[in-house]
């Protein structure tokens, strides 16, 4: 068994992360999974929620994920997703006055998305 994985994550728009990981913890539709080397193959959707990569290095990635599919197969991870932003690109100050916006107009999306960016970048510190 490898003691490491390589991991993708992709947005629409760009690739957000790639690199070599010991765990990468995300939520999907049946529940948060962990994924290590020698994980049985699956094949996911991802939910909105905050993504935790244990990097090879003994760092940590933190990634809001907004939608999408996971994918591993021969220690290979793929998180394929709508929207992704890592933590350290979140600002703080601006998505807490979305939230605020959000619940002012009762938008359960945008709160939800709001909410996972705060998550992730709490998550960072």
């Amino acid at each position: 068994m490898a003691a490491e994985l390589h991991v993708e994550l992709v947005a629409a728009d760009r690739q957000v992360w790639s690199g070599e990981a010991t765990l990468v913890v995300a939520r999907t539709t049946s529940g948060d999974i962990g994924v290590m080397p020698g994980h049985q193959p699956l094949l996911g959707v991802l939910e909105s929620g905050p993504v935790t990569i244990r990097t090879s290095e003994g760092g940590t990635v933190v990634a809001a994920v907004h939608g999408g599919f996971i994918s591993f197969a021969d220690n290979k991870l793929s998180l394929l997703a709508e929207i992704a932003e890592l933590a350290e690109e979140i600002d703080v100050q601006r998505t807490e006055q979305e939230l605020e916006r959000a619940k002012a107009e009762e938008d359960e999306v945008a709160q939800r998305r709001a909410d996972v960016r705060l998550r992730a970048a709490a998550a960072a510190r």
